[in-house]
């Protein structure tokens, strides 16, 4: 948004039609960035091979919960940033928890498990690619998220730029998830925060360059 659409819209007043064609339309947005994400991982990497068998797993449902928990806390804060005056106290704790949720089960299976095990627990056996295949596969969602911030009026622009990226990561996780073998909660805790917090590190440091008035 330019500043001169930003006083118009202060001087007449925002009206309610005004704000639920925003957000139809950044939902719009942000589903095409989720569905672009699917799409991308069906051409890339395809479905593991043992997914009949993989959904009746509570570790796989498990994994969608966190997506889809931290994608709706990555949603909420693109949304209460974009909006000048919105409330934003509650933003940490909402994006943190599911994160600590998962820190917290693979420290418990950590503690359950004999310590010869903590270290295949942790690395898994695909340690190295899920990172990178997350941020790749998050790259369309951070560029259509940013792309709806630049029609909103942030003010706090590392802030938004960061919240992009965390939406961006958490559908890309559910995506990926239908492929990556990986069913534990240390390698979770470890490797698919990694590959989120790359995105949304990226939308931080994207944020203040691409949002400016």
């Amino acid at each position: 948004m330019k500043t001169d659409d930003l006083i118009a819209m202060l001087a007449t007043g925002p009206t309610t039609v005004d704000r639920a064609d925003n957000a139809r339309r950044t939902a719009l947005q942000l589903a095409l960035g989720a569905l672009i994400a699917g799409v991308l991982m069906w051409a890339l990497f395809g479905l593991r091979v043992d997914l009949a068998q993989a959904v009746t797993l509570p570790m796989f449902g498990f994994k969608l919960l966190f997506a889809v928990a931290l994608a709706a806390a990555g949603a909420w804060a693109l949304h209460r940033l974009a909006t000048p005056g919105s409330a934003t106290r509650r933003l940490p704790l909402a994006v943190a928890t599911p994160v600590l949720v998962v820190w917290g089960v693979a420290a418990l299976a950590l503690l359950s498990a004999q310590r010869e095990t903590w270290s295949a627990q942790l690395m898994g056996s695909t340690w190295a690619q899920c990172p990178l295949n997350i941020a790749l596969l998050a790259a369309p969602a951070l560029l259509l998220a940013l792309h709806t911030l630049k029609n909103a009026a942030p003010t706090n622009l590392r802030a938004a730029g960061a919240a992009a990226g965390l939406f961006a990561g958490a559908v890309s996780v559910f995506a990926y998830s239908w492929h990556c073998p990986e069913m534990g909660a240390p390698f979770m805790a470890v490797w698919y925060v990694l590959g989120i917090a790359i995105p949304t590190i990226a939308g931080a440091l994207l944020g203040p360059r691409v949002l400016r008035w």
